[in-house]
């Protein structure tokens, strides 16, 4: 697939996932299951992932290596829907934070105004930035774990 078309592809499905990833979790917050919704999610998440792998490259970047994650978490999630609703809620809000410590990345990478004041990783706003994120998804994982239905043992 030529670039031209590659990079907008993957660029708008990624951020169609976040935009869909958000509801979803927010209906786990709230113990509310969104199975259609949720489907979306977990398909715009494998195709955003996978389609990572389709850029050229000539050697491992943090971005395959995220991207490698992100399918082993979507692996795990998506089978675990029925049987352990507590993996698969964990998969989600996990799902939805690769694809947003991707987008921080990116942001800082191509938004002038972001690169300006942290033009590496490196550089402690971007630190800053992805830290607090992580800590924001840790506690919603930790609300969505707690409201999510315990599976019967029947």
């Amino acid at each position: 697939m030529p670039i031209d078309i590659l990079l907008p592809a993957h660029t708008a499905v990624s951020i169609i996932a976040i935009l869909i990833g958000i509801p979803v979790v927010a209906g786990l917050l709230r113990g509310r299951d969104r199975p259609a919704l949720t489907a979306v999610f977990l398909a715009a998440a494998f195709i955003t992932s996978a389609s990572g792998f389709l850029f050229p490259f000539f050697q491992l970047l943090p971005s395959h290596v995220i991207g490698a994650i992100a399918l082993l978490v979507l692996a795990v999630t998506v089978p675990a829907r029925r049987r352990w609703p507590r993996i698969h809620a964990a998969g989600l809000v996990a799902s939805l934070y690769l694809l947003s410590f991707v987008g921080i990345a990116q942001a800082f990478a191509k938004i002038p105004a972001l690169n300006a004041i942290a033009p590496g990783h490196a550089d402690w706003p971007f630190q800053a930035a992805q830290v607090f994120v992580l800590m924001l998804f840790v506690g919603l994982g930790i609300v969505a774990l707690r409201r999510v239905a315990r599976p019967s043992l029947a």
